[in-house]
């Protein structure tokens, strides 16, 4: 699936982590960084439910495209929230449902929701995002040149940063690229006790070739229970 224009882009929400003591450090700073990408991919997988938050920096001022959002996403393939959308220089909030790949939206000045084609809005289906096979864990999966970074204390939890390399042609697959050719560099922050992954922060060529700007992921509520039904047509 692609969530970003031509399916488009993903979120920059502050973590606000310090660092953490050397006496409070988790197990995790025995794994190597493959080994706890590949726990977190797993974790991801086995998830029936999560929520996200998307943000976005360096989005440009004019086109349709995706610069963030918030919602829940559910197996196998559902999603309720708003997902911001920048179109004709404006920020518009839509409202989104997703069961089945069938996309619903309440546009600007509607008071009911619409079955829409998502890729006119710049994002791609919001419910496939859990999905193993085209959805957010393939980002743990196909990171190359992955290494342990800081371990740091986000919210009470402990996390431990992996920076690692991404195929440019896989990002844009799954958000969006304008120079696939290029590598996305990717820094994940996952939790030492759980092993989830709490936030991919992604910079590559999003927009345009020649500049970078940066797409956010952050999730949290991993197994809450969800339960989407779709909107009545107005």
């Amino acid at each position: 699936m692609s969530l970003g224009r031509r399916c488009a882009p993903v979120l920059a929400l502050a973590l606000f982590a310090v660092p953490v003591l050397a006496g409070c450090s988790g197990g995790s700073s025995e794994e190597s960084a493959p080994d706890l990408l590949a726990e977190a991919k797993q974790t991801l997988d086995e998830a029936s439910s999560a929520h996200f938050e998307l943000s976005s920096e360096g989005a440009p001022e004019t086109g349709t495209v995706l610069v963030g959002g918030e919602g829940d996403i559910a197996r196998p393939a559902s999603f309720e929230g708003t997902l911001k959308v920048l179109a004709l220089g404006s920020t518009l909030d839509l409202q989104v449902v997703s069961i089945d790949g069938t996309v619903w939206a309440q546009l600007p000045f509607t008071s009911s929701f619409s079955e829409i084609d998502p890729a006119q809005f710049g994002f791609g289906d919001p419910g496939a995002l859990l999905d193993p096979d085209t959805g957010i864990s393939q980002l743990l999966d196909k990171a190359t040149g992955a290494k342990l970074g800081e371990e740091r204390r986000v919210d009470g939890e402990v996390v431990r940063e992996v920076t690692a390399e991404l195929p440019g042609d896989l990002v844009e697959q799954i958000l969006t690229s304008e120079d696939p050719s290029k590598p996305v560099q990717a820094r994940f922050s996952i939790a030492t006790d759980t092993g989830e992954l709490r936030r991919a922060e992604l910079t590559g060529p999003f927009f345009t070739a020649e500049d970078d700007a940066t797409y956010t992921l952050e999730l949290s509520d991993f197994g809450a229970d969800v339960e989407i039904t779709a909107p009545t047509p107005g």
